[in-house]
């Protein structure tokens, strides 16, 4: 008996030993990440080539490298106009999002009242409803409105398909709080939009700024909507822009890979500042 036991504990692993990961996943992650970021540094690269390159070499690299493809886009007006809507839209829109996003959320987390199940029955249906099924009856609510060719026309839509997404990841966070640290907040003599102000929203920041990242992120590439809304170029959007730029300059490939890598550089960087606040984010709204 006393063998045995002995066998059983030398065969049981330590505990909180890991498996390392075997050659087969290190290659496959490998294989994943170069499909992903193959064609962003193709694009990248590809504006410091002249068309000459491309059409003689078009996966070669720069041979010379050519930075005025960058430099006549970094001095066009068209670009900075069209970098100045999207970050207009995409921080209005975030804005309105994070704002009607924390209150709504904490009524379905906090509150108990008639149809609050259905409430969050509906906005869970709104992540399976796309823009493009919707786009045809939201631009004649649009037009009807008269929001037609504005920012505006396209900022209330993208609050409306970015609320889903906030609430489903909000109202985990705020369901966690402990309803001991209110009933503690209103012994002291705090009101309930005072609990809200200085504690509910410091302690859900990880999920308001998981929600903020990603309805910026993808307010910023958002394409069909305005599509569909503006038609003045001088409310074109980063997305538009590069295919109003790509109609104009179509036969010179180098300078809209340029135009293209730009437009996209930003939303890059901002996700990639915060993308462990984006992972730390979703983590806590699936414990929750």
């Amino acid at each position: 008996m006393t063998t045995t036991a002995t066998a059983i504990r030398v065969v049981r692993p330590r505990r909180g030993a890991t498996r390392s990961a075997g050659p087969w996943v290190y290659l496959m992650a490998t294989i994943l990440v170069a499909i992903c970021i193959g064609p962003v540094l193709y694009v990248i690269i590809g504006g410091f080539r002249t068309n000459a390159q491309i059409t003689q070499d078009p996966s070669g690299w720069p041979s010379p490298w050519v930075f005025a493809n960058y430099g006549d886009v970094l001095t066009s007006s068209e670009f900075w106009l069209a970098m100045g809507n999207s970050t207009i839209s995409a921080g209005v829109t975030t804005l309105g999002t994070v704002v009607l996003g924390v209150m709504a959320s904490y009524v379905i987390a906090r509150y108990d009242f008639i149809g609050k199940g259905a409430m969050y029955s509906l906005f869970a249906a709104g992540l399976m409803f796309p823009a493009t099924v919707a786009i045809t009856p939201l631009y004649l609510l649009i037009r009807n409105l008269g929001l037609v060719n504005s920012l505006a026309g396209i900022i209330l839509p993208q609050i409306a398909f970015a609320l889903p997404t906030t609430i489903i990841i909000l109202v985990p966070f705020l369901r966690a709080i402990p309803k001991e640290l209110e009933e503690a907040a209103s012994i002291d003599g705090a009101s309930r939009l005072g609990f809200f102000w200085r504690m509910v929203i410091p302690l859900s920041l990880p999920g308001v700024i998981t929600v903020a990242i990603l309805c910026f992120v993808t307010t910023w590439n958002g394409y069909i909507l305005p599509l569909f809304i503006l038609s003045d170029q001088s409310l074109f959007t980063l997305p538009l822009g590069v295919q109003n730029f790509a109609s104009q300059y179509s036969v010179d490939t180098a300078r809209v890979l340029a135009y293209t890598s730009l437009s996209m550089i930003p939303a890059l960087i901002f996700f990639s500042l915060f993308e462990k606040r984006i992972v730390g984010g979703l983590t806590g709204a699936v414990k929750g």
